[in-house]
């Protein structure tokens, strides 16, 4: 006998088409219980050397008390800040990062919950967990499960590409950094599409990704196809020696407002020559700031509630002061602390419904 129904809501929770509509709900990510994964070569990859160094020598380990507290308290400041502008705000559920797990070949212990951008794509009504290529992220999306089971009983999507099975042959054998120079040698293989959320950007009906030390051609491929003949996937072409997320080089801020890093963007491309493009300002952060894994050109990785307001760390005068320049207001909320575990603004979120409808800006 069949089973019974799903009830499902006349209004689907989930709409989400780029990064500018007005932002009405959304994920904001939480640092409780974070820890320094198991050492492995696809950790390492993205990092720099001193980066790793730190990696190797707290492997397994949890990062500092007081610079989860720090965080945790920045990313609560950031919920009243977007529920003062009129958003809702959701939250994962913790979990404990030292468990471990593993399938045949590897185990692992986790990392952290704080950055939803990277595990979950939204386009449209559909929810995408990211197939994770990190073996510490391999659950990554279990802290969101309670709410993607809420979403999909209220009408959205949710898909998951094959979940991964990250052995060996993922994985480049004998992997080092390519000479100055030479072209980008990612440390994972074609062997399984695997991905990053955070290496696609939303535009609409065009979507941006890039490849990286996560995210691979069949990964590409696979979101492509899954979206279909609606979308066209892009791939952009960026000089990132260590390229891990798109929205630290490329951030579209409205129609026609694109961000580009300065260095990473050798050639605008074609599709946005009707746009203006701005180069980011330089980061700000003392070079004494402690982080662990990115730049400092994460002052880059910006969150628009609407085409009229951006999210801004609070000690980034020059991102402030070039928003401004750009007619957009700038909400500014402390986060350095929080920059330290490897995101910003955009990374610590994603939105869930934004007010507006599925359009070509090109």
């Amino acid at each position: 006998m069949p089973g019974p129904k799903v009830p499902v809501e006349s209004e689907c929770p989930v709409n989400s088409y780029n990064e500018w509509d007005p932002l009405e709900e959304v994920i904001v990510g939480i640092v409780d219980g974070a820890r320094f994964p198991p050492w492995h070569v696809e950790v390492g990859a993205p990092l720099s050397t001193e980066q790793r160094a730190v990696f190797r020598e707290r492997a397994g380990q949890p990062f500092p008390a007081e610079e989860i507290a720090a965080a945790r308290d920045e990313l609560d400041q950031l919920v009243d800040i977007l529920q003062g502008e009129g958003v809702t705000v959701r939250r994962p559920e913790p979990r404990d990062h030292g468990r471990t797990y593993g399938a045949p070949g590897w185990s692992s212990t986790g990392l952290y919950d704080a950055m939803p951008r990277d595990l979950l794509l939204v386009v449209g009504d559909d929810v995408i967990e990211a197939p994770m290529a990190w073996r510490s992220r391999h659950h990554a999306a279990s802290a969101y499960r309670p709410l993607l089971k809420e979403y999909f009983r209220r009408g959205a999507r949710w898909s998951s590409p094959p979940k991964p099975e990250l052995s060996d042959e993922l994985y480049v054998d004998g992997w080092v950094d390519q000479p100055e120079g030479e072209p980008f040698r990612s440390v994972i293989t074609e062997f399984e599409p695997t991905f990053d959320a955070a290496d696609f950007i939303r535009c609409g009906r065009d979507i941006f990704a890039q490849r990286s030390h996560v995210t691979n051609a069949i990964g590409i491929e696979w979101v492509r196809r899954h979206l279909g003949e609606a979308y066209q996937v892009h791939e952009l072409e960026l000089l990132d020696d260590h390229p891990m997320h798109i929205d630290a080089s490329v951030m579209p801020l409205a129609p026609g407002k694109l961000l580009i890093h300065p260095d990473r963007v050798p050639e605008v491309p074609k599709i946005f020559k009707d746009w203006e493009v701005r180069v980011a300002p330089r980061p700000v952060i003392p070079d004494g700031h402690q982080l662990y894994m990115t730049s400092k050109w994460i002052n880059m990785n910006v969150l628009m509630i609407d085409e009229h307001r951006m999210v801004v760390e609070a000690q980034d005068e020059p991102m402030r002061r070039f928003a401004e320049s750009w007619g957009i207001t700038a909400i500014p909320c402390p986060f350095r602390s929080f920059n330290s575990f490897g995101g910003s603004f955009h990374c610590a979120t994603v939105d869930v419904r934004r007010r507006g409808g599925l359009c070509s800006y090109f």
